[in-house]
């Protein structure tokens, strides 16, 4: 079987030359591919429902999918071609994005005291999926074969380059497996038989309470290794202005006229470090999002502009025939993409379950359909991680409240509308940007378009299904806006929806948040993730740098960038390992939590001091050599 250069472009026809020819036809959506990656979806599916709720960010699944794809089907069972791992891959990063719009949204109507149903969020996560899928489909010729040159699609040519190593005899999944092992080994040796903590905090009286702290678990050592060092040094500095200056600050200021401009009461003398940074900083945190987003939105305007025309005159002009149409442009029927759209938007109003009217369900589709343009065409340019969801849902929550406020609508039920709309925008654009990726990776291999829609369709039903139950598990073992886990941008949502409804956001504590994130865009710095360090508690904001910088170090140590990418490749596979093991653990320790089994298994009871910090340290600085071991261990190999 001939195999081309992915991507390449031929001089005489100036055309797309993908590593499948169309003509060559080998097993693509095949029942092993779809169980297999049903089976990832739900997996990595509840890693990412985990791991944004209590980061407050999220990481793809496609890389380490698509390895464990090729181990399985191509290793273990020795017949899986490279379109059924491309499959594979697919429906596995349907569920991780899926679960990232929920997780961002979702938990608000928790924490508005309206008690979301599992029914609900199946619908929600359903529904929104499958409106960012259709909408996205008559934009993929024009985002991923016409303006190939242009748009360079990190993730999905990184995934393509991935699978293609592997069909050829590279690629190998043992980093991400040891880590996964690794990752929950440490879960349940440290949470289950409570050998150790995990976390050390300080907090110093003398000067006013600032804290500093750090969550030392393997959750935090992958995801900053991931998020690399430039991204957790903002999140670290987000972290120590709110811990270190804004609360001391706020505890020395209480009771002035300059504290009560603030609303800094004499009670915050009484509080604690943890307990200012619920009642005040936290709003300059929220104040710091809310701009950031605002400004990454704006920075996206242009190509907001640009991909609504590039959108419309698709829709004009392509998919008037499916038939003779080559295999590598066979999408899904412009009906079922019409009709199918149509019908969600009914369902929408008529199904009693959303609460949703005629305008609430117009303006949940109108958002959605704006966004998951403006979405399809930016991870194009810069990323599904770069991505500004946040700033995208919030201008759409935002708006959505107010035209509800304005009609009169401030109760339960406008709130609850407005959540509602909210996260049907969120899982929108979350999914269609999954799936832009996901079509540009196929177009790069060759893949037949419909099997890749479809397999993104049956991926985000199955995530769908199960989305509640680990909220509700999850919620019921740690409690959602928790220390433990925080829920960061639902909890955002939530505090605006309500602010905008009965007038009671802390509007100066708020205007100091957006002051701050203006001062670091002055400064020629993306705002976000200071302010969503500011936002977190700082055991979070503060842990990512330690990955981070392991990150960082890997890179300057390795001069040679063949051999660079080789081991950052590897360690990458390792983190992603660490972050899975960790999650999965930490669900599995949480039904235990909720069954009362947990108790029978403390080897120590809990105890402070110094004592207890060492026996932290030790084993997370054990754990960090084995990342480091795990990228250097290529070179030994090299020489």
């Amino acid at each position: 079987m001939k195999k081309n250069t992915p991507g390449s472009t031929s001089d005489a026809a100036n055309e797309f030359v993908p590593y499948i020819r169309p003509e060559q036809t080998i097993p693509e959506f095949t029942l092993q591919a779809v169980v297999l990656g049903a089976v990832l979806s739900l997996t990595f599916g509840m890693v990412n429902a985990y791991l944004g709720l209590k980061v407050g960010l999220t990481v793809s699944a496609s890389i380490p999918s698509a390895v464990i794809s090729m181990t399985v089907l191509k290793g273990i069972l020795r017949r899986g071609t490279i379109l059924e791992n491309n499959i594979v891959h697919t429906i596995a990063s349907s569920g991780e994005s899926l679960a990232a719009g929920v997780i961002f949204t979702v938990p608000a109507l928790i924490f508005l005291g309206l008690a979301p149903s599992g029914f609900l969020i199946f619908l929600l996560g359903a529904t929104g999926g499958l409106l960012g899928i259709l909408m996205m489909i008559p934009l993929r010729h024009n985002l991923t074969i016409r303006e190939h040159a242009i748009l360079p699609f990190p993730e999905g040519t990184a995934c393509a380059k991935v699978l293609i190593a592997g069909d050829t005899g590279g690629a190998n999944a043992r980093p991400v497996f040891i880590g996964i092992g690794l990752g929950a080994a440490y879960q349940f040796v440290m949470k289950g038989l409570h050998l150790w903590q995990d976390t050390v905090f300080w907090s110093f009286a003398r000067l006013h309470k600032a804290s500093i702290g750090f969550e030392l678990t393997p959750i935090f050592l992958g995801v900053g290794y991931l998020i690399g060092p430039r991204i957790a040094s903002l999140m670290l500095l987000g972290g120590m202005l709110g811990w270190s200056v804004l609360i001391p600050v706020f505890d020395l200021l209480a009771g002035s006229s300059l504290g009560q401009l603030f609303g800094l009461g004499d009670a915050v003398h009484q509080l604690s470090a943890f307990e200012i940074w619920r009642s005040d900083v936290r709003y300059v945190g929220a104040g710091a999002v809310a701009t950031g987003g605002m400004v990454s939105l704006i920075r996206a305007l242009p190509a907001m502009r640009q991909s609504l025309e590039v959108a419309l005159t698709g829709l004009r002009t392509r998919n008037a025939d499916q038939q003779d149409v080559i295999r590598t442009e066979q999408d899904l029927s412009p009906t079922v993409v019409v009709g199918g759209t149509v019908a969600l938007g009914l369902a929408l109003w008529l199904i009693p379950t959303f609460h949703l009217g005629l305008l609430e369900a117009l303006l949940a589709v109108g958002f959605a359909f704006v966004f998951v343009v403006v979405s399809s065409r930016m991870v194009g340019l810069i990323g599904t991680t770069s991505q500004p969801v946040s700033g995208m849902t919030i201008s759409a929550l935002l708006a959505t409240s107010l035209i509800l406020a304005a009609l009169g609508r401030t109760g339960p039920e406008g709130m609850g509308a407005a959540i509602t709309c909210g996260a049907i925008v969120c899982i929108a654009i979350a999914l269609s940007g999954d799936m832009s990726q996901d079509l540009k990776t196929g177009a790069l291999l060759g893949a037949t378009p419909r099997y890749l829609q479809l397999g993104e369709m049956l991926g985000t039903g199955i995530a769908a299904l199960r989305a509640g139950w680990v909220l509700f598990l999850l919620h019921q073992a740690y409690t959602l806006g928790s220390e433990a886990l925080p829920a960061p941008q639902a909890k955002l949502m939530a505090t605006l929806v309500q602010g905008v409804m009965h007038g009671e956001l802390p509007w100066a504590l708020m205007l100091l948040g957006g002051g701050l994130a203006l001062v670091i865009e002055a400064m020629g710095v993306p705002s976000l993730a200071f302010a969503i360090g500011l936002y977190l508690p700082v055991t979070t904001s503060a842990s990512l740098i330690l990955g981070g910088l392991v990150s960082g170090w890997v890179k300057r140590q390795t001069p040679n960038p063949d051999l660079y990418q080789q081991q950052h490749e590897r360690a990458t596979l390792f983190a992603s390992g660490l972050i899975a093991g960790d999650a999965l653990m930490g669900i599995g320790i949480a039904g235990l939590v909720v069954s009362g089994l947990d108790r029978g298994l403390a080897l120590r009871p809990e105890a402070t001091g110094p004592l207890e910090y060492a026996f932290t340290i030790i084993p997370f600085a054990a754990l960090t050599w084995g990342l480091l071991r795990m990228a250097r261990s290529l070179r030994e190999v090299s020489k």
